[in-house]
């Protein structure tokens, strides 16, 4: 009688493990920048925040062939704020003023829009296959998209709490290095 005892006991901790497992690696527990590949199998790629709550996106003009520097910060409700616009040309695409409420500045030889509020719950990005050569700057350091995420591909990029499981089957851009 003492080995069904035991036996029962055994099983009842194997499934209570099980559950255990099963409940962690599905709770959000990582705040990240999420680059959603969009009408694609391809895995997802993520930046893990952890305190950081700015980002860039640069990518280089596809006509004028020179630099534009998108700034983000990352609003506490998890919306994604355009605060600041750095651009080389005026040409096809790029804005000749700011908008009300912004500032223009013209400074060695790049013009900038500041003081931007413009807030997104996500948008949509095309990986370059040219020349574009997208580029996400974090931490003060550059991370070029096309080494996670295919060039061509359509992402939507947003912020998102990661679960334990999708964090493992994702892309860490930060650790594709």
């Amino acid at each position: 009688m003492k080995n069904g005892k035991l036996v029962k006991l055994i099983i009842f901790l194997a499934i209570c493990f099980i559950i255990a497992i099963t409940f962690i690696a599905t709770i959000p527990l990582q705040q990240v920048i999420v680059f959603q590949p969009n009408h694609s199998s391809a895995k997802l790629a993520y930046i893990p925040l952890n305190d950081e709550s700015q980002f860039k996106i640069k990518y280089t003009h596809s006509i004028h062939l020179t630099d534009v520097v998108e700034s983000y910060n990352i609003t506490a409700d998890q919306m994604i704020q355009q605060y600041e616009l750095m651009y080389e040309d005026f040409s096809i695409g790029m804005p000749a003023n700011a908008e009300e409420g912004e500032t223009f500045e013209q400074k060695n030889g790049k013009y900038y829009i500041r003081n931007m509020k413009r807030f997104f719950p996500y948008f949509y990005l095309r990986i370059g296959q040219v020349r574009a050569n997208h580029r996400v700057i974090f931490n003060k350091k550059e991370y070029p998209l096309t080494r996670s995420i295919k060039p061509g591909t359509s992402v939507k990029v947003e912020i998102r709490n990661l679960t334990f499981y999708e964090q493992w089957k994702g892309v860490n851009i930060l650790e594709s290095f």
